[in-house]
């Protein structure tokens, strides 16, 4: 889906950066122009980023990336 409409940038080219360490609007705004016209998008693109980051921090928890001190 388009996030934000002024650049066309989609919630996957999102998603990809974040992986890839753009981790705020800011670095988002820096990589892809996303929030750089009009700033309508900057809310959803910030839940795109919470989303993403918790869905990551799972993922590599369930891959073992992760070990217990104990």
């Amino acid at each position: 889906m388009y996030v934000c409409i002024c650049k066309g940038i989609t919630d996957r080219q999102i998603k990809e950066a974040v992986y890839d360490g753009s981790t705020s609007v800011k670095a988002l705004r820096r990589q892809l122009g996303v929030s750089s016209q009009c700033g309508r998008c900057a809310e959803l693109t910030q839940e795109i980023i919470d989303e993403t980051m918790a869905g990551g921090v799972i993922a590599a928890a369930n891959s073992g990336l992760f070990y217990s001190a104990g």
